[in-house]
């Protein structure tokens, strides 16, 4: 069923305008009827009718104002005394301009013309705009993961691969990058280069601590039940704060 919104501050007018509606369209369901503009924008957002009758001049928010504010697929029908707006309502994408006093005739072919616009598939530009919606609301594409790393050892430059970092840890001024090859130093904090690596590769451990699951061997914990990671290629285990101590309970 198609539905309908009028909105016009005279009352006797609107009225009028659903006895016609509904004369010449019985199926029509007129959901609401608005007595000023700003009613009528919060009664289009929350009804989403197929149809809004708008009078042009109304107090609070005009007819032209409502119909730019309209964000679903309500369709609009001007309705006003002067014909100087004429112009205007069709820049607004309107269906029809009816003048008043109404005629039913020419009611009657504004009817035709709206249901006739109803059936039709979207016009060009309606169907880019819901492209645009859909491209607005879809998922952000995955992240461009880090892959390499270039870190300083002495007074040489290496060009370390993601994957043979054991783990980084932050000291001082800079990041420790340690592999099975060795030690080396670059500036990124670890908060950054967590947001840069792959979470399912990577696992943060201590706010100075990043992981590398791939070379994860084991979890120890201590008299005092804190919680260490042994990996693989190096000596030392690694405390886990409480923060991440969730991490390792499926284990």
């Amino acid at each position: 069923m198609t539905s309908a919104l009028i909105a016009d501050d005279e009352a006797l007018l609107a009225e009028h305008l659903k006895e016609q509606l509904t004369l010449l369209w019985p199926e029509l369901k007129i959901v609401h009827m608005a007595r000023n503009g700003i009613e009528a924008a919060q009664k289009i957002a929350e009804l989403q009718p197929d149809l809004a009758f708008l009078d042009v001049e109304m107090p609070g928010l005009d007819g032209l104002e409502v119909a730019q504010g309209i964000e679903g697929e309500t369709r609009v029908v001007f309705v006003t005394a002067y014909d100087e707006y004429a112009v205007q309502a069709f820049d607004h994408a309107a269906l029809d301009y009816l003048l008043k006093p109404l005629k039913q005739e020419r009611l009657a072919r504004t009817l035709e013309r709206v249901k006739l616009a109803l059936a039709a598939p979207p016009a060009p530009d309606a169907m880019l705009a819901q492209a645009l919606q859909r491209l607005l609301v879809a998922p952000a594409p995955p992240p461009q993961r880090l892959r390499y790393v270039r870190a300083a050892q002495g007074l040489l430059t290496h060009q370390v691969a993601v994957a043979d970092v054991i783990f980084f840890h932050a000291d001082d001024k800079y990041t420790v990058v340690t592999t099975a090859a060795g030690e080396h130093l670059i500036r990124t904090p670890i908060a950054e280069l967590a947001s840069q690596l792959d979470p399912d590769q990577f696992w943060q451990v201590h706010r100075a601590t990043l992981i590398n699951l791939d070379f994860l061997a084991g979890t120890r914990r201590d008299e005092l039940s804190r919680l260490y990671v042994r990996l693989t290629g190096h000596d030392t285990e690694l405390p886990v704060s409480r923060a991440f101590v969730h991490l390792f309970k499926a284990m």
